[in-house]
């Protein structure tokens, strides 16, 4: 009996690794495999470094800025020397962006570059929310915005209040430099 119970444990745990080592490609995996890879610019930004006056916001807003805790940037940069290279990369990001758990919110295009808005989650609650913005003359960048409780149609207005705000650029002219 102690034999069998053994086993049924060993069975179960082995059982459980292999499902949690899953082979598919995930956005957060090439995060980690390319943060410190040549042309690539990976930083980890705050909410709090974006410096938003609160009080211009409104509540739902607010209530979006609120629910977004963090923002992951990972960004490549096109040159002369690396076309093939981005357009393998910028490949793969879409591959793993294909998958049915990133729902579609919007997508932008203008003279060749494009902006597409994702995110994991339901209509009343996201995981995440991610933004893929390409241009051939610069590179891509992908953001992922991690929080709690967010809110697709909320972070929507966020966006659109960060437009209108004084954000503090200063803080962003690492990641200009690097697409320059």
């Amino acid at each position: 009996m102690q034999r069998t119970i053994n086993y049924i444990i060993c069975v179960l745990l082995v059982s459980v690794t292999l499902i949690g080592c899953s082979s598919e490609p995930s956005l957060q995996r090439y995060f980690v495999d390319n943060q410190e890879t040549k042309n690539f610019l990976s930083q980890d930004l705050p909410i709090s470094m974006l410096k938003i006056d609160e009080s211009k916001l409104n509540e739902t807003q607010k209530e979006a800025y609120k629910s977004v805790k963090r923002l992951n940037f990972l960004g490549y940069k096109i040159s002369d020397t690396n076309v093939e290279e981005f357009n393998t990369e910028l490949a793969k990001v879409k591959a793993i962006l294909q998958n049915k758990k990133y729902n579609e919110l919007i997508e932008f295009r203008d003279k060749g570059n494009k902006i597409s808005v994702k995110y994991v989650g339901n209509d009343d609650e996201a995981d995440e929310v991610i933004l893929l913005g390409s241009s051939k003359d610069y590179g891509f960048a992908v953001v992922r915005i991690l929080g709690n409780n967010m809110r697709p149609n909320k972070i929507y207005t966020l966006v659109e209040a960060m437009q209108h705000s004084n954000l503090d650029k200063s803080q962003f002219e690492g990641i200009a430099d690097f697409f320059k």
